[in-house]
Order: C-alpha cells, then sequence, then structure tokens
C-alpha cells in the first residue's frame, strides 16, 4: 500500500466507525479502535482488488477496515469459532447485520461458529492473497491450537498479516493492563474456563518462535501505536468481574488460587477507575 492509500484509509476511518453497530454506545470508543485498525492495514499491503480470509473477526472492527482497503473487486471471508449471539454490548451477529447493510457489505462473507481446524472446513491453496489474525491469538485455547491453527491456514494464503498485545510492558503505567491478563491467563491454564478475551497470552517471542515450526518466514515487525485505545480498561474489568466468580476461583488449585489472589491485590492497587494505559503492541507480515 502506498502512502497516498494509506493516507486514503485513515481520511475514511470517521466514515467506516460510523456505521458500526458499537458506534451507537460510544462513538469516540469506536472511532479509536477503527484508526488503530487502520494503522494495522495500512502497514500490511493489502491492495485494491485483494482477497483476504480473517481468523478471529469479532464484531468487525478489522473486517470493516479490510473491506475498505480491498475495495469493490475485493472479498473478505471474516470466520469466528464464536457464535452469533456472543459479545456485548453488541454480539456478534448483530455487528456483522449492520456492517452487512452497508456499500461494504457486499465484499463480506460473515461466518460464525467456525473453526478453522474442522477438516470440514476446506479452502483451496493459496485462495487467499492474506490471512489476518489481528488481536484474537490469545483468544485460543492453548499454544497448540494456535499452531495447528497457523500450519492449517498456511496452504490458503500467501502472506500473514498478525498483529498482537504485546507482554512486555514500555512503561510503569502499563503494568495493570498486564497484570490484569496474567491473572486471566493463569486462571485459564489453571483449569477454570471461561469466555473472555484472554485464555492463552503468549510472548511476541513464543510467536516468533512457533511461526517458522508452522511454515512461515517473518518479515519485519513493527511497533503500533496503541495510546488511544480503551482495552487496558475493559480487561481490568473483565479481572474484576473474573475474581468475584465464586464457582470459577473454587475450580482453581489452592496454588494457583492464591496466586492470583495475590497479582490481584497487586493490580487494585495500580489500576484506576478508568484512562488505563494499554500495553504495547507489534505487527508483523510472514509468508
Amino acid at each position: 500500500m502506498n502512502k497516498n492509500d494509506e493516507n486514503a484509509l485513515s481520511a475514511v476511518a470517521p466514515s467506516i466507525a460510523a456505521v458500526m453497530a458499537a458506534s451507537d454506545a460510544d462513538p469516540r470508543v469506536q472511532l479509536a479502535q477503527t484508526r488503530y485498525r487502520a494503522e494495522l492495514v495500512s502497514g500490511w499491503d493489502v491492495r485494491a482488488g485483494a482477497s483476504v480470509l480473517e481468523i478471529g473477526c469479532g464484531q468487525g472492527d478489522m473486517t470493516a477496515v479490510l473491506a475498505e482497503a480491498v475495495g469493490p473487486r475485493g472479498r473478505i471471508v471474516a470466520v469466528d469459532i464464536a457464535d452469533p449471539l456472543y459479545g456485548a454490548p453488541v454480539t456478534l451477529g448483530r455487528s456483522a447485520q449492520r456492517l452487512k447493510a452497508t456499500p461494504l457489505g457486499s465484499r463480506i462473507d460473515f461466518r460464525f461458529g467456525l473453526d478453522v481446524l474442522d477438516e470440514s472446513v476446506a479452502f483451496s491453496a493459496n485462495e487467499f492473497d492474506h490471512v489476518v489474525l489481528a488481536h484474537c491469538s490469545w483468544y485460543f485455547a492453548s499454544p497448540e491450537q494456535l499452531r495447528g491453527t497457523l500450519a492449517r491456514i498456511r496452504r490458503w494464503a500467501r502472506s500473514l498479516c498478525f498483529a498482537e498485545w504485546d507482554l512486555e510492558p514500555r512503561s510503569a503505567d502499563q503494568l495493570p493492563h498486564l497484570l490484569a491478563v496474567l491473572v486471566q491467563g493463569q486462571t485459564e491454564a489453571g483449569g477454570s474456563r471461561g469466555e473472555g478475551n484472554v485464555r492463552t497470552p503468549f510472548s511476541r517471542e513464543a510467536l516468533l518462535r512457533a511461526l517458522p515450526t508452522t511454515g512461515w518466514d517473518v518479515g519485519p515487525i513493527r511497533v503500533v501505536d496503541t495510546s488511544a485505545l480503551q482495552d487496558a480498561d475493559w480487561e481490568i474489568d473483565a479481572c474484576g468481574r473474573l475474581l468475584v466468580d465464586a464457582d470459577r476461583m473454587a475450580e482453581l488449585p489452592r496454588a494457583v488460587r492464591d496466586l492470583v489472589l495475590s497479582q490481584a491485590d497487586v493490580l487494585r492497587s495500580l489500576a484506576r477507575d478508568h484512562g488505563n494505559t494499554p500495553l504495547p503492541a507489534y505487527a508483523l507480515t510472514a509468508r
């Protein structure tokens, strides 16, 4: 994507954000999320007319920006393992329905409740120019499931566009977000399974070790500005709900529960009521 294309995508971010269902609740938040994804797509060289398979599309924040980038001759197949009734404050299905009703909708094929590791799911070799995983990889139930997915989608696309949070904070004010992520990850690892966005938080280095073993040749890595995002607050709130869930806490072995509760004490001492600073994020392309 050349500089003019980058500028064009950034310029239309407000109009993309305005058609998203979540914009009804808070247009300021939606605009920040859309602008962030426009920056990601601008760095991935997703061109007009491209075909894209998006894994973990969720409410379609990235899907909408990808659809704008590929233009009317492009194609987005957006899949998610979750049911269309999943999600809050807007469900995946409602958000997809709203997006499908816009001019971008004809370029998008949403498929919910779809597991790409299911053998019945099959695409042709190199059917897609790009496969995108953007801030969805921590949702995988295990590192093995992620590696299996990376290996399987290698057959279907020429390039991988990947983005995720970085577990390495750059400043002390990012520690509450980190602690909220680790508490949720340790709870999942301890055997108490939930439906949050954080299930298997792995480091950037762990991903870089996994990609070559699944057939991907990693290109340059870039840091992406996350300062305008609200995800730190969201994960801290999710962690708070988890900690008062007596059933989930009771499922943990005593040693794991004690560790989680101790980290929660530190989290409460550091976190603000709102406006917590998110962790950094990184993006890369692999072929």
